[in-house]
């Protein structure tokens, strides 16, 4: 059963302006009534999430073949679905993975996969209660520097704008990560997607702590976004553009915030 469009929207409780929090919003409803009617949406349905499309596996093989994906040693995603292939193919090739915790809700908020001591096979391992057996629980400080980051979306544009399901859990991941120096300028993001959740360039609504992606690979082709992308947002965590409700719902955020008071 899809979700419903009626219920509260994830960026419920999301700072900025209400026009943009609103176009993204709206153009959400878009892409998920198109995968809908497309009947491209797998279990447990399109809307209210990164959702899991039909050819994701075929979309996971094909960002196989590229390059940086064959030199990458340490890979970081998204915990969705649509994005399970993609982690189930890195352990299967070696890789380590560090998958993030849904919705940061943990102080040490990353799974850390590592390919020779699963507990599960890597399919399992791979996905969120599997994970919970065969990972451990990393503060972002533990973690490596990060050779390929991969970003779940609802929609992408052909120039590499993303738009993600409203919470701003990737955002914030990038930033943790980007001020901690996991990522740097030349850190490739990639996404998988379907087709119908493919846009032209500049269709897609950002703001300024929207972190774009380098490649969008969906199960039929790469598009390769970098000559036309926005730049990365830096500086960290953008802290006038959270509210006190997002704040308190992930611990590391609190737990960051005191620590700036002290200093």
């Amino acid at each position: 059963m899809q979700g419903s469009p009626r219920g509260r929207r994830h960026d419920h409780d999301a700072g900025g302006d209400p026009a943009l929090l609103a176009a993204k919003a709206q153009l959400r409803e878009e892409v998920w009534s198109a995968l809908v009617a497309g009947k491209v949406a797998r279990f447990p349905g399109a809307r209210n999430r990164i959702s899991n499309f039909v050819g994701a596996e075929r979309a996971a093989r094909r960002l196989a073949e590229i390059d940086a994906w064959r030199a990458a040693r340490t890979v970081k995603s998204n915990p969705d679905s649509a994005q399970l292939p993609v982690r189930q193919r890195a352990l299967e090739d070696g890789k380590t993975v560090y998958m993030a915790v849904p919705r940061l809700a943990e102080p040490n908020p990353f799974f850390l996969l590592d390919p020779d001591d699963l507990a599960d096979s890597p399919r399992r391992a791979a996905s969120i209660s599997g994970a919970t057996r065969s990972a451990r629980r990393v503060a972002v400080g533990e973690l490596p520097a990060v050779d390929l980051v991969v970003s779940g979306c609802v929609a992408v544009g052909e120039d590499g704008a993303r738009l993600g399901k409203g919470g701003g859990f990737a955002d914030l991941e990038f930033a943790l990560a980007g001020s901690a120096g996991l990522i740097g300028p030349r850190t490739l993001v990639v996404t998988t997607v379907h087709e119908l959740q493919v846009r032209p360039a500049g269709s897609i609504p950002t703001a300024a702590h929207d972190a774009p992606v380098d490649l969008v690979v969906t199960p039929e082709r790469v598009i390769d976004c970098r000559a036309g992308r926005r730049e990365r947002p830096v500086g960290g965590i953008r802290w006038s553009e959270l509210t006190e409700e997002k704040i308190a719902a992930i611990p590391l955020l609190g737990a960051l915030r005191e620590a700036a008071a002290e200093r």
